[in-house]
């Protein structure tokens, strides 16, 4: 279905761009009255709903960076506690690229946070070449449509802006199309840009839930966003917004648009572009869209024969035992998750390998060294790339951030219950799936400490108690995989102190990833990050 739905998105934006192109083409004729018969003029042509669509996907497609090579994914997940990339028998050292992610020990020249910063500036110098094209007029559409386009592009903008206030925090805002070198702002004043571009242009977008706004950013996308940014407004300014974050949650939770997947797995599969929880999905087709190939790295080779795949994976990243061991056996989050023991051919049943929960080093594991992550579907067939839409924005968060607003203004109660609500799915028994209020106020359940070889504890390093931890580890168990976890950690003081698998800390500075040297060298108006 979506590669249809692809297809007709392709075939529109050829035919779009062609039209567009003729538009402005200069012909040298004098005769005004001539009737062109061989071209479309601007005169003659009105864009239709699906044209303007068209035109404003190219501020979208730099988003499908989030699941590529070395994407927003491997940015977010690599430096954290769960996902592993250590040296198999086909390498996997690339330069030492994942080590240095894993330690901490990034430089100016790390491509994965370079290529963050560079992919979001793309689409944002997209978003304001759109507006530009609308606001001066270059698009014949009625005011009506460049309101809600205008909107729509800034909302998109703020999205952007929303992952470098994160990752590199003290960025450019550039709110205009311009060859002019942009200015350093501050983390603050990103992040107050953010929440003003937000507030202003939420009462334009549209509520419409369906296939028209599909893969696009409504109102209910907007205010999430919105609410994420203020989650993380004291790690971001200093000061916590968690009456806002309620706030806006509590707007997308009454307007009755989302609700919780039945099924935890259905949310990652392929055909979900219809599930109930999809507030913002990044569309993949891997005929169409195929930049969506993390689960290359993901897999070992052997795994082309578990899932009847045409490509052969990579066999890099596993999870860490560490988080594993942190699951309740009754949650059936973890099967949904991992790969775990005995693999089986796709075409006979006998087992091809079986998945151990050990990895020695860093330095050095066995394709069959680590639990494998299988939460996005491998259809029979897949190739290098993916046909699974990424939910980047999903109704559980939204549900959450209040909790955990909640549960850091002592309504501990209230936050358990939702809690409760989302573990459900997840549990055969009730009991199983409820926690209580003061659980989450408690320390986590993983076993922080670097590893020795034989997976015992080598050095504790920090064992002070985290607050609301164990919340933490719900937010792991539900979102694994999901390019968050490194945020998560953050927030509640983990990422920076904590030691895990070969993993010690470095310093409250490795919060920002450094700015890049080349883009230091392009622009002599950007500082380095402190710490670098």
């Amino acid at each position: 279905m979506k590669s249809t739905i692809n297809k007709v998105i392709s075939l529109r934006l050829r035919i779009f761009t062609l039209a567009i192109g003729a538009l402005f083409l200069q012909i040298g004729c004098t005769d005004l009255e001539e009737q062109v018969y061989s071209e479309v003029t601007e005169s003659s042509f009105t864009p239709s709903e699906s044209d303007i669509v068209s035109v404003m996907a190219s501020a979208y497609t730099p988003l499908r960076f989030v699941m590529g090579w070395q994407g927003y994914f491997d940015l977010q997940e690599e430096p954290a506690d769960m996902f592993v990339t250590p040296t198999r028998p086909n390498g996997w050292d690339d330069g030492g690229t994942y080590k240095r992610m894993h330690f901490h020990e990034w430089t100016e020249t790390q491509w994965q946070p370079r290529n963050t910063w560079i992919t979001c500036f793309n689409g944002i110098n997209s978003t304001n070449r759109v507006i530009l094209q609308i606001e001066s007029g270059q698009l014949p559409v009625s005011e009506e449509q460049a309101k809600s386009i205008v909107a729509e592009m800034r909302a998109l903008r703020a999205l952007y802006y929303s992952m470098l206030v994160d990752t590199h925090g003290n960025v450019p805002i550039i709110s205009s199309y311009s060859d002019e070198l942009p200015v350093q702002s501050s983390r603050t004043e990103v992040y107050n840009f953010i929440v003003s571009e937000l507030t202003a242009v939420i009462p334009d977008l549209s509520g419409t839930v369906d296939q028209s706004t599909y893969g696009r950013v409504t109102k209910w996308g907007a205010l999430q966003v919105l609410a994420r940014v203020y989650l993380n407004a004291e790690v971001y300014t200093g000061t916590a917004q968690w009456g806002k974050v309620i706030e806006t949650c509590d707007q997308i939770i009454n307007s009755g648009a989302f609700e919780l997947s039945s099924s935890y797995s259905d949310i990652f599969s392929t055909n979900n572009d219809g599930n109930s929880e999809l507030v913002f999905a990044i569309p993949y087709d891997q005929i169409f869209a195929p930049q969506w190939n993390a689960h290359m790295k993901m897999l070992t080779p052997d795994h082309r024969l578990v899932f009847g795949m045409q490509a052969q994976p990579w066999g890099g990243s596993s999870c860490n035992p560490q988080f594993i061991n942190s699951y309740d056996p009754n949650d059936k989050r973890l099967s949904d998750t991992w790969l775990m023991g005995d693999q089986l051919n796709a075409s006979d049943g006998s087992v091809v390998m079986t998945l151990v929960n050990e990895m020695p080093s860093i330095y050095g594991c066995e394709f069959t060294e680590g639990f494998r992550c299988g939460k996005y579907e491998i259809e029979p067939g897949a190739t290098s790339g993916l046909s699974v839409d990424f939910p980047f924005l999903r109704y559980t968060d939204v549900l959450m951030m209040k909790a955990e607003a909640l549960l850091r203004t002592d309504r501990s109660d209230e936050a358990a219950a939702i809690v409760t609500q989302v573990r459900m799915r997840s549990f055969d028994n009730l009991a199983d799936a409820t926690v209580t209020g003061a659980e989450l106020e408690g320390d986590t359940t993983v076993e922080y400490g670097t590893l020795a070889e034989d997976g015992t504890i080598a050095d504790p390093g920090d064992q002070s108690v985290v607050p609301y931890g164990r919340f933490l580890d719900e937010l792991g168990w539900e979102f694994a995989a999901e390019a968050r976890r490194r945020s998560d950690m953050i927030r509640f003081g983990v990422y920076q102190t904590k030691n895990w698998y070969n993993h010690t800390p470095k310093g409250d500075y490795t919060t920002l990833f450094p700015i890049g040297l080349e883009e230091l060298n392009t622009n002599t108006n950007l500082t380095q990050n402190p710490g670098y």
